[in-house]
């Protein structure tokens, strides 16, 4: 099994860490991309250690991926096949970080965009319900269920979604239908329209994650 390994920032109060915010980078990108974003909810998770993993493949246009994408066929078909085929991979490193730190999973917080939105959301809702996460933010993405999804027998996190109305890489309808999908099934879904914003993050999505991380962390 590949490990991964990417930049890591420690608590912001200088202490041992209490909990862990894993961010996974979108396609072609890599952890350093996503680290950036620790500055801005380390005052929400003071005692959190961030850590951005590496994609496990290289892209041919540089950066790394989660799994491939075919671009001129069915990439619907690529996502679902791309992210089960990952899905171990992010499993194995946050047992890992588990192990190695002691944080346990109700204290780590799974976040990601575009495609590492894709792994964030499938990882988070595939695990048991003994390894529920503290929550899962999703920058941009879209939502591919696991094979168990609705029979009450895998965790249920809540989960925050944002994309910007105006993404002409991945359709903006995407997160809508994940928001209706998880908040059918029972999920408590928070969910965000940046206006005029395209395939990035903007301050008003960032502040709207923000608020969710610093609810969620109080639980």
């Amino acid at each position: 099994m590949i490990k991964l390994s990417g930049p890591m920032l420690a608590p912001a109060n200088g202490g041992a860490p209490d909990s862990a915010v894993v961010l996974l980078h979108g396609y072609g990108s890599d952890g350093n991309d996503l680290i950036g974003l620790a500055p801005h909810w380390q005052s929400a998770l003071p005692g959190a250690m961030f850590v951005a993993p590496h994609a496990p493949v290289g892209t041919e246009m540089g950066g790394f991926q989660w799994f491939a994408i075919d671009w001129t066929g069915d990439r619907v078909a690529s996502r679902q096949s791309g992210v089960l085929a990952a899905r171990p991979v992010v499993e194995e490193f946050l047992t890992d970080l588990w192990t190695q730190t002691g944080i346990a999973p109700e204290r780590t917080l799974l976040g990601g965009f575009s495609q590492g939105a894709m792994m964030a959301l499938h990882v988070g809702t595939a695990l048991p319900r003994s390894q529920q996460l503290m929550g899962i933010v999703g920058f941009s993405g879209a939502y591919l269920p696991p094979e168990a999804f609705g029979t009450g027998t895998l965790a249920q996190p809540p989960v925050c979604l944002v994309h910007g109305d105006c993404d002409d890489v991945v359709d903006p309808n995407l997160s809508a239908e994940a928001k209706a999908m998880l908040a059918d099934a029972g999920f408590d879904v928070s969910y965000h329209v940046s206006r005029g914003v395209g395939h990035g993050i903007a301050p008003d999505g960032l502040g709207f994650a923000t608020d969710f991380i610093e609810r969620v962390s109080k639980k």
